[in-house]
This record gives C-alpha cells, sequence and structure tokens, in this order.
C-alpha cells in the first residue's frame, strides 16, 4: 500500500457559534478528501491486476482532477511506471502495418492522460523525464495513419509533452531537447489532422525547444 503521499490535513479544535460549524464544514471537506484518496490509492493498486487493470485505468483516468495529489501517488507507487510502460509498448506491433483497434487506442489514451497529470505535476515532472517517458510516445507521433484510433493516440501524446513545455523550465527543454522531440513535432505537422497540426505548431511549444537551441 502506498503510503508515501502528502496528506490532508484534519481542521480539529472547539470553536463556539459560527467557528464550529466552520471546523465542521472543513473537517468533512478533510474526511471527503482522505476517502477520494482511498479510491484513488485502490484503483492504483488495481492496476497491477491484468483483469482489473482496464477498468483502474478508465477512472484514474476520469477522476484525475478529483484525486487530491494523484501524480505523486502515480509515480511513487511500486510499479505503476512499469506497468504504464507496458500498456504503451504493447500496441507497438499494431501501428505498422496500422491496425489498432478503437479499444486499444482508448486504453492506451487512458494511461497518457495520467502521464499527463504526472507532467503537470512540479513535484513529479522530472521523475518522469527522468524515467524517458517521453522517448516511448514518439511512435504515436509519427505513425503514418490519420484514421481516428491513430489521432487520439496522436493528440493524448502531445498532450504530455505540452504539459512538460508548460513550465518552460530549462532543465525541461533541454532533456526533451536531448531525445530528438522535433523531428517528431514536424512529422505529426506533415501528417496529423487539423488539430493535430495546430498543437504541434503552437507557439508555446515550438518556442520552448527553439529558443535553446538558438542560444
Amino acid at each position: 500500500m502506498v503510503r508515501n503521499v502528502p496528506q490532508s490535513l484534519s481542521v480539529g479544535g472547539s470553536g463556539r457559534g459560527g467557528g464550529a460549524s466552520s471546523s465542521s464544514h472543513g473537517a468533512g471537506a478533510s474526511i471527503n478528501m482522505d476517502s477520494q484518496m482511498q479510491v484513488a490509492e485502490q484503483l492504483v493498486l488495481d492496476l497491477r491486476y491484468p483483469v482489473r487493470r482496464e477498468r483502474a485505468l478508465l477512472e484514474l483516468s476520469k477522476k484525475r482532477e478529483l484525486f487530491h495529489d494523484l501524480a505523486p501517488l502515480l509515480c511513487n507507487s511500486f510499479g505503476t511506471s512499469t506497468i504504464f510502460l507496458q500498456e504503451i509498448i504493447s500496441i507497438y506491433p499494431f501501428l505498422s502495418p496500422p491496425n489498432l483497434t478503437p479499444a486499444q487506442s482508448n486504453r492506451v489514451c487512458n494511461v497518457l492522460a495520467l502521464l499527463q497529470c504526472v507532467a503537470s505535476h512540479p513535484d513529479t515532472r522530472m521523475s518522469l523525464l527522468n524515467a524517458n517517458i517521453p522517448s516511448y510516445l514518439y511512435a504515436f507521433l509519427v505513425t503514418t495513419s490519420n484514421s481516428r484510433p491513430f489521432e487520439y493516440l496522436r493528440l493524448a501524446s502531445l498532450g504530455v509533452i505540452g504539459a512538460l513545455v508548460k513550465a518552460d523550465d530549462t532543465e525541461v527543454n533541454r532533456a526533451l531537447l536531448s531525445q530528438e522531440i522535433i523531428p517528431s513535432f514536424l512529422r505529426s505537422m506533415d501528417i496529423g489532422c487539423e488539430l493535430s497540426k495546430t498543437v504541434s505548431a503552437s507557439p508555446k511549444p515550438v518556442s520552448s525547444f527553439i529558443r535553446p537551441r538558438l542560444t
């Protein structure tokens, strides 16, 4: 059981009048937050069991904004990063020739949504980069098919990378540049749909990558 994530603080005290009401409300919010984290922890544990994994991925992805400190939980829980990589790599054989089903695409997109959560958190962003996770996503950016299953993968992958560069952190940009991300972005602009081209060519990501290279 993962316990190395920040715990919610309970609001105690025995105030009078309106203070008692405020304390009761704060305690109720804290209990609700603790309950949500218990649900999140159980779902993360369910990832270890193949028969429960698909549902756990879906629920975590759908509720990722409701779970407090989900990113540290995912990053610090034993084996979760390996499970995510297994899910990503498992569809590589279906990329070329393109033979990816919507169900396969949706499942990996749920993984990518959780990786985007990790990429967005300041305490877990560098852990994602140190594990070279973005390099496993480039295969999705350069696929030749523009059918919906492939396009969803492309957009979800761009979402992870976009979350990394949004912080405008020099160390993050340097790490991504070392992994040859610009050719993948250019490829995505060339073969993706209009939305993929817009995301790939958006001023924020492009300026974040090109500026360090020019200086």
